[in-house]
């Protein structure tokens, strides 16, 4: 069973989309989530605050990528953080999971010093359909790390998604959805149908790819492509 950590203003409200636009409705029990329609060109800001809210709340959310639609979360929220581990049946402290930055500003952060050529590697490709493993500061909470103390830093040419992180202020988690059939998770209607009693929003920004970003490993001189995704990696 998954308990779902939101205050009671938050579970009292309920919303859909209708041939009239966008309505909110009162909805009784705990286990219903939300299909938030997110315009993926101008994201409304009400909608954006609703999605921040969650997230602070220590709530999970589905959300579009410039690839495949991702599990996310505040980084901060470790409860958060457990229950997406649950969903996906994986050990957090094992997973090698990545989060989402608004743009390159954030690397001082949550990534230790990088030399100016991996910077400039970073800068060519983001944003874009591409996951860097960097190695990760003490910022970053212990429960993302690996245990080579690193992180994977996504920065993605999709507008809902880095709107969500710049208004909450910090990176969100960056998970697949569980299972292998990834075109099962290209329509927000039937995944919301799908993780409608595991998750508190699934963020509808229009339908998914199907296919997940490039995985570089650069914690070596010699960078490494660990997975061959959407993005083009062509470097030697």
């Amino acid at each position: 069973m998954v308990t779902i950590h939101c205050n009671y203003d938050y579970l009292t409200r309920g919303y859909k989309q209708t041939e009239d636009g966008f309505s909110r409705l009162r909805f009784l029990g705990l286990t219903s989530c939300m299909l938030l329609h997110v315009h993926p060109d101008n994201p409304n800001p009400r909608h954006i605050k609703t999605i921040i809210d969650c997230l602070k709340d220590g709530g999970i959310i589905i959300y579009p990528t410039d690839t495949i639609y991702g599990l996310g979360c505040d980084i901060f929220q470790p409860k958060a953080i457990e229950r997406i581990a649950r969903i996906k049946q994986v050990d957090p402290n094992k997973a090698q999971l990545s989060f989402i930055c608004n743009d390159l500003s954030d690397l001082s952060k949550y990534c230790k010093p990088i030399d100016t050529s991996l910077y400039r590697v970073l800068k060519s490709h983001l944003p874009g359909p591409y996951t860097f493993i960097l190695p990760a500061s003490k910022e970053v909470p212990r429960l993302l790390q690996s245990k080579k103390s690193t992180i994977g830093l996504r920065i993605p040419n999709n507008l809902i998604a880095r709107t969500i992180v710049e208004q909450l202020g910090r990176p969100i988690l960056s998970a697949s959805l569980p299972g292998d059939m990834v075109e099962e998770y290209t329509d927000p209607e039937l995944m919301h149908e799908k993780f409608e009693n595991l998750v508190d929003i699934v963020v509808d920004g229009g339908n998914g790819g199907i296919v997940p970003s490039t995985i570089i490993d650069c914690t070596q001189p010699a960078y490494e492509l660990v997975r061959q995704g959407a993005g083009i990696w062509e470097m030697d």
